[in-house]
């Protein structure tokens, strides 16, 4: 399915909760928040349903995102049924890994084939800072658990100045260690995430190469999104960064979201016009709802608009906790 900028669209991320059992600072407030009430979050049907439809118009990559996905019951069983549904290539999850360790049996036993764990920091002290947890520890068995299973893991941070900046050649050290890839994503300038000031690829790749030396391109692709991947010498893994702000890479985006309350979102920054759990609730048919999917993916924006004064009214305004990261 192709976009009125002829961009191909085969990746939908799926927010199936947005609950958390984290409160990171750049994403949700420490006061808390108004969470959806249950009725307004979309049923496991309702989301296997859209998956059907939109694997017939060329959506092959599912991402399972939140809140935190694995706090949603049954998760593993939806993960299950999406493997099973014919044109889905891949099913892969984004976490904190707070409760990966637990559930890692079922995530494999399930068929998925990606895990991206979210991570800024390997110091406990700092962690509890960013997460208001102490689950430090239970994050790292998670991820010591999932680099020993046949899934491929990824590790996220988010480089933010005066919080990891001095660890940030540490976290990628983790490619070294084991067989793993290290991304840095560079702060969305959305929601809480306005009151930190991010550190932009460049920076971060001098830090790197002034530890590890020579950083060279990785051909091939290596995941369903925008990163941009290096080799570093000794290392089992790979260095990856995704760089909306400095590095945009709209022309090449590939994505939509559903959010957890069933609202369809063409892109990141822009707020969701179509509310697909309303409509299946009133009854269309498979028929019409890939019309609304077809009709929301040939109008998706051109570009996010970071830091763009136009059409302020109708970026998004959600928490990313809300949207689905």
């Amino acid at each position: 399915m192709r976009d009125q900028y002829q961009r191909e669209i085969d990746y939908v991320r799926i927010s199936v909760t947005d609950r958390c059992n984290f409160r990171c600072r750049y994403c949700m407030p420490r006061e808390g928040v108004k969470f959806a009430d249950r009725s307004e979050i979309m049923t496991c049907e309702e989301i296997l349903r859209f998956c059907r439809a939109v694997s017939g118009i060329g959506i092959h990559k599912v991402k399972i995102t939140g809140g935190e996905p694995l706090v949603r019951r049954g998760v593993c069983d939806l993960i299950r049924e999406i493997r099973r549904i014919p044109g889905i290539e891949s099913v892969t999850l984004t976490t904190n890994g707070m409760l990966l360790g637990e559930y890692l049996p079922a995530l494999e036993d399930a068929g998925l084939t990606g895990i991206n764990v979210s991570l800024d920091t390997l110091n406990t002290v700092k962690f509890r800072r960013i997460t208001g947890t102490d689950g430090f520890s239970e994050v790292w068995k998670g991820i010591c658990k999932a680099v020993k299973t046949s899934i491929p893991v990824k590790i996220n941070c988010i480089p933010m100045r005066e919080w990891n900046e001095d660890e940030l050649a540490d976290m990628a050290f983790l490619a070294k260690q084991f067989p793993v890839m290290v991304r840095f994503i560079e702060m969305m300038p959305m929601g809480k995430g306005r009151d930190y000031t991010g550190i932009p690829q460049e920076e971060v790749k001098d830090i790197l190469r002034k530890r590890f030396g020579k950083m060279a391109a990785a051909k091939g692709r290596f995941g369903n999104g925008p990163a941009v991947y290096y080799e570093l010498s000794d290392f089992q893994g790979k260095v990856g960064f995704i760089s909306a702000v400095s590095h945009e890479f709209c022309g090449a985006c590939n994505r939509i979201r559903l959010t957890a309350d069933g609202i369809l979102k063409p892109c990141l920054n822009y707020a969701g016009r179509v509310n697909l759990r309303q409509e299946m609730r009133s009854g269309i048919t498979d028929q019409e709802l890939r019309y609304l999917v077809k009709e929301a993916i040939y109008w998706k924006p051109r570009r996010h608009g970071f830091g763009d004064e136009a059409e302020e009214e109708i970026k998004e305004k959600r928490r990313m906790a809300g949207i689905g990261g």
